[in-house]
């Protein structure tokens, strides 16, 4: 896998929720079979958060949503709620980005991993998904 990184845009169905990421041109997304991801069909890639940026007037068209232990910040667009990103529990330091919210023409490579969410602390371990949300020193192309 390619791991230059690239300056991704993206947001919500409406348009009113913008941002910017810097991340791989090819990444590997988590889908996730928890209850929350498993119904939302949300498939994520993760960065660290200084990688990511809202743009514009953004946050206030966000809300958030949180359960079971408060810890992920599931957020969404006040007006189509599309969550195009969110801070998941496994990765506080980072940004869960829905890849499928990222616009045309950044993305290369997709490899998809299972993130076993019914078995969270189990899979957390074994995944090793919290090295996604650190620091790499990278090229950005």
């Amino acid at each position: 896998m390619d791991s230059k990184k690239v300056v991704h845009s993206g947001g919500c169905h409406c348009r009113r929720v913008r941002w910017k990421v810097e991340a791989p041109a090819s990444v590997v997304v988590w889908k996730c079979d928890c209850s929350n991801c498993f119904m939302r069909g949300n498939t994520h890639f993760i960065v660290p958060a200084e990688k990511f940026e809202l743009l514009g007037d953004s946050k206030e068209f966000l809300t958030a949503y949180t359960f079971g232990t408060h810890t992920a910040k599931h957020t969404f667009c006040k007006i189509c709620g599309i969550t195009s990103f969110y801070i998941p529990r496994s990765n506080q330091d980072g940004v869960a980005v829905t890849f499928m919210c990222v616009d045309p023409g950044t993305l290369t490579h997709v490899e998809i991993k299972n993130f076993d969410g019914k078995n969270w602390e189990k899979s957390y371990i074994e995944s090793n998904i919290a090295s996604c949300s650190k620091v790499q020193n990278e090229e950005i192309v």
